[in-house]
């Protein structure tokens, strides 16, 4: 990953607490740069989620900053801020009283695009997530998962926006479709070199998918690398993780390429 790159978000010094809780961050410092994808590894409650929340400000931090595009979250308008940020979760989120055309384009939509801008660009997402032109008037619940996620992540993308915040959005998955919406979405950021910041347990996804890994436990960052790094390094609680995949290096660095 090239080191010359703009930073398009940062965690500086964030901690989050909710009312009368213990701490769900601690002091996070974390710089993700324009154009990688950059994945938080980790296990349930390690603060994956909570981190992913504060970019597009579901959440505010209780101290430090979460800086996107040069400007603190805190200085944003929230909604001009989330037009900026696809969010894809795990549960997708798709409206199910809308067809998959309404649910696509609904933010072009509300950002007010001429209906010829609307259905060009609702062509071009359907190929480019791979949905078939025959789904468009289908609802959500005629789908099956990996047409719902493939929804989904086209809604996420139909305005553009620089930054994808994707909240174990393969999870749900078969274990045959999941591979194929992993190796799907590798391709496809390939082309487009969006901001990604991607929230998952899965070693392997990981490896995989991310530019860098960000392996969080306990609400603290434990190891910021690249899969090569974290493949070989010797921090303890990094080789636990690796070796839970049950494979040699040169198979894991292999499913990378």
């Amino acid at each position: 990953m090239a080191n010359h790159r703009e930073p398009a978000v940062e965690f500086r010094n964030v901690a989050y607490r909710p009312n009368g809780s213990s701490e769900i961050l601690h002091d996070l410092n974390l710089i993700v740069d324009s154009g990688e994808t950059l994945v938080l590894l980790g296990r349930s409650g390690s603060g994956k989620t909570t981190s992913l929340k504060l970019i597009n400000n579901l959440l505010s931090p209780t101290a430090g900053e979460v800086i996107v595009q040069a400007r603190s979250t805190q200085n944003w308008d929230v909604i001009r801020l989330r037009r900026q940020i696809g969010y894809v979760i795990q549960d997708i989120g798709l409206f199910p009283h809308f067809t998959v055309e309404r649910n696509i384009t609904l933010i072009p939509r509300l950002e007010g695009w001429s209906r010829t801008r609307i259905d060009a660009r609702f062509q071009e997402l359907m190929l480019l997530v791979g949905l078939d032109p025959h789904l468009t008037r289908r609802y959500p619940r005629e789908l099956s998962g990996g047409q719902r996620q493939r929804v989904g992540v086209a809604r996420a993308l139909a305005a553009d926006p620089p930054i994808l915040l994707m909240d174990e959005p393969f999870g749900a998955l078969d274990p045959i479709t999941r591979a194929d919406l992993q190796n799907e979405f590798a391709a496809l950021q390939k082309r487009l070199r969006k901001t990604v910041v991607f929230v998952t347990h899965d070693v392997r996804e990981a490896l995989l998918l991310s530019d860098r890994i960000a392996l969080m436990e306990g609400g603290r960052l434990i190891a910021l690398c690249t899969p090569q790094e974290f493949l070989r390094s010797r921090d303890p609680l990094v080789a636990a993780y690796v070796k839970s995949i049950g494979t040699d290096l040169d198979d894991a660095l292999g499913a990378k390429q």
